[in-house]
C-alpha cells in the first residue's frame, strides 16, 4: 500500500482528438502543499478534476491513501475559482452545505464549523449574507466550506485569481496561516509563480499541451513566510528558474490565443 496521501499514475485524459494530459504521475506525502503552475491549456485544472472525480481519465489510476477513486468523495474537497456562495442562504448555512449533502449535521459538526469560521476570520458574520461581503470575505467562506466535512485532500483551483493584487497578498498569507493549523494535504492550481512558491513546499511545473510535468521543484524556504520572503534573493531565484522553464510555452500560449 502506498504511504503517500495522493498517488497519481500516468493520466491521460482527450477531449476528442485533443490529448489535454500526458501520462501525468505524482506522488503527494500527508500534509504536503504542493503547487501546479504552467501556460494556459496545459491541463492543470483536468488534473485536479480528475483527481476531485468531478471529470474521468482515459487512462492511468489515482489512490488517496491506498484507495483506488473513481469519483467524487468526502475525502477531497474542492474550492473553485468562483465563491459559488447561494445568495439566500446566510454565512453560516452556506458554509455547512456539504454536511448537509452528507447527511452529517450533528452539534459536533456545527460546533466544528462555528470553529472554522473564526479560523478564517469570520467570527461574527454567521448571519451576513453573500452580498454583504467583499470579494475576500467571501472566498474565506469557500474554503470554510471545503474545510467543514474535513477532507482528507484539499483541492484549491485558483482560488484567488478574482481578488484584487492587496487583497490577494492577504489571503496568502491567511491561507498559509490556516495551512499551518491544520496541515492537510493541499493541491493547489494557480498562474501566479510568485504565490507559488510562497505557499508551497513543492511545485510541479507543467508543459503546454499535452500537459506533462516538466519538473518537480522542492521549495526549501523556512516557514512560516512573511511579505519580507518574497524579496529574499533565494525566493526571487526560485521565481526565475520557475518561469525559465515555461516561458517559451507560456509566450506560444499567449500568441496562439490572440493570434
Amino acid at each position: 500500500m502506498s504511504t503517500n496521501k495522493l498517488e497519481a499514475r500516468a493520466l491521460t485524459k482527450r477531449f476528442g482528438d485533443l490529448e489535454v494530459l500526458h501520462e501525468v504521475s505524482a506522488s503527494i506525502s500527508e500534509g504536503e502543499f504542493v503547487s501546479l503552475v504552467g501556460p494556459s491549456g496545459c491541463g492543470k485544472t483536468t488534473f485536479l478534476r480528475i483527481i476531485s472525480g468531478l471529470d474521468t481519465a482515459d487512462g492511468g489510476a489515482i489512490e488517496v491513501d491506498g484507495r483506488a477513486i473513481s469519483g467524487p468523495g468526502r475525502d477531497r474537497g474542492f474550492v473553485f475559482q468562483s465563491d459559488s456562495l447561494l445568495p439566500w442562504r446566510n454565512i453560516f448555512d452556506n458554509t455547512i452545505v456539504g454536511l448537509e449533502l452528507a447527511g452529517r449535521m450533528s452539534p459536533e459538526d456545527m460546533a466544528r464549523t462555528r470553529k472554522l469560521l473564526d479560523l478564517v476570520g469570520l467570527a461574527g458574520f454567521e448571519n451576513y449574507f453573500p452580498r454583504q461581503l467583499s470579494g475576500g470575505m467571501r472566498q474565506r467562506v469557500n474554503l470554510a466550506r471545503a474545510l467543514a466535512i474535513d477532507p482528507e485532500l484539499l483541492l484549491m483551483d485558483e482560488p484567488f485569481s478574482a481578488l484584487d493584487a492587496q487583497t490577494r497578498e492577504i489571503m496568502q498569507g491567511e491561507l498559509q496561516r490556516i495551512w499551518e493549523e491544520g496541515r492537510k494535504t493541499v493541491l493547489f492550481v494557480t498562474h501566479q509563480i510568485d504565490e507559488a512558491v510562497f505557499l508551497s513546499d513543492r511545485v510541479l511545473v507543467f508543459a503546454r499541451r499535452p500537459g506533462r510535468i516538466l519538473e518537480e521543484v522542492t521549495i526549501d524556504l523556512p516557514r512560516p513566510r512573511t511579505m519580507a520572503t518574497k524579496r529574499d534573493p533565494k525566493f526571487v531565484a526560485l521565481v526565475d528558474h520557475i518561469w525559465k522553464l515555461i516561458e517559451h510555452d507560456v509566450r506560444e500560449s499567449v500568441l496562439l490565443e490572440h493570434g
